[in-house]
C-alpha cells in the first residue's frame, strides 16, 4: 500500500509540474548564437493588406571580434532586410544598410522604431497581435540563428520589459485606486 501511495503522490507531482509549465507566459528568450546573445524581439500587428512590417531586437555582442547582421528570412515574407531609418535635412528616410550592421565587441545594439530595424518585405498575410513570429537572422560570422518576434499590438512601443526606461514608474503596474475617497 505504501509504494502505490508513493507512486500516486509521483504521478500528481509530475502533473502539477507539466500544468505549471504549460501555465507559463509565452515570452521572447534569449538566443544565443556564438559571442552574440539576442533578446527583446519583437514586431507590430500590421492592417490587413499590408505588404511590410517592420522587426525589432536587441542584440549584444560579448566577443573579442565584431560580427555583422546581414539580413534574414522568414516564411511570412519573401525578403527580410536590414534597414535604417533617419531624418535627413527634416525629411524622413529609410533605405537599406549597404553591406549589414555591424556588431562591435563589447557593444549592444537596439533594433527599434525610429532607426536600425529588421524589414519585412511582400508579406504573405497580416502580422497579428498575439502571434508569435518565427524568423531566421543571418550575421556573417554566428551564421543562421532561429529567433522567434513577438506580435504586439499595431502602435505598441515594444515589449513590456522595453517600455518603461530606468528610474520611470510602470504605471499600467500601479495598482488601481479609482475608488478612493479623497
Amino acid at each position: 500500500m505504501e509504494y502505490l501511495m508513493k507512486q500516486i503522490i509521483a504521478a500528481l507531482y509530475g502533473i502539477a509540474c507539466m500544468a505549471t509549465l504549460a501555465a507559463a507566459p509565452v515570452s521572447a528568450a534569449e538566443v544565443k548564437a556564438g559571442d552574440l546573445v539576442i533578446t527583446q524581439a519583437w514586431s507590430r500587428a500590421t492592417p490587413g493588406g499590408a505588404k511590410v512590417g517592420g522587426g525589432y531586437l536587441t542584440i549584444e555582442n560579448r566577443g573579442s571580434a565584431p560580427d555583422r547582421l546581414i539580413g534574414g528570412s522568414a516564411d511570412v515574407a519573401a525578403k527580410v532586410q536590414v534597414h535604417e531609418m533617419s531624418m535627413n535635412n527634416g525629411v524622413m528616410t529609410m533605405r537599406p544598410v549597404d553591406g549589414g550592421l555591424v556588431i562591435e565587441p563589447g557593444k549592444t545594439v537596439k533594433l527599434s522604431p525610429g532607426g536600425f530595424h529588421l524589414m519585412l518585405l511582400d508579406l504573405k498575410g497580416a502580422l497579428k497581435e498575439g502571434d508569435t513570429l518565427p524568423l531566421t537572422l543571418e550575421f556573417e560570422k554566428a551564421g543562421k540563428v532561429s529567433i522567434v518576434l513577438d506580435v504586439g499590438g499595431i502602435g505598441t512601443k515594444g515589449p513590456a520589459a522595453a517600455d518603461t526606461s530606468p528610474g520611470q514608474m510602470d504605471m499600467k503596474k500601479m495598482p488601481d485606486h479609482s475608488g478612493m475617497k479623497m
